[in-house]
């Protein structure tokens, strides 16, 4: 059975290419808006260490993370630059009526050493 669907923010809350973080859930999520109008989220986290994704920069659907210049894929969460090596995870977002709902991942996250979910 997959988890509800859960409201995160109004797409008029977004900006192109610049996270977004929501703290309502752990670990918390990054959420993004790309120059084609998708909504993308993923844990505001690097695997690598603990980083604020939001914090990092948007080219061409990877977020590059602010402290190792680490690269994750928006789409896929896969590792695009290393040191990072674990993918972040990646949830599905939907718009309804201007809305964002995220549906969050299943699997376990990929946190940095020594990081834990706070439930």
């Amino acid at each position: 059975m997959s988890a509800a669907p859960i409201k995160v923010c109004a797409v008029a809350d977004l900006s192109v290419d610049q996270g977004l973080r929501v703290t309502s859930v752990s670990p918390p999520l990054a959420i993004f808006l790309t120059s084609d109008g998708t909504v993308h989220v993923l844990d505001d986290m690097c695997t690598h260490q603990n980083a604020a994704l939001t914090d990092g920069w948007v080219d061409d659907c990877i977020v590059e993370c602010p402290l190792h210049m680490s690269r994750f894929d928006l789409r896929t969460g896969e590792v695009d630059a290393s040191p990072a090596l674990l993918p972040v995870r990646v949830h599905r977002a939907e718009i309804v009526d201007g809305e964002v709902w995220v549906t969050l991942s299943e699997q376990a996250p990929n946190l940095p050493p020594g990081v834990r979910v706070h439930s």
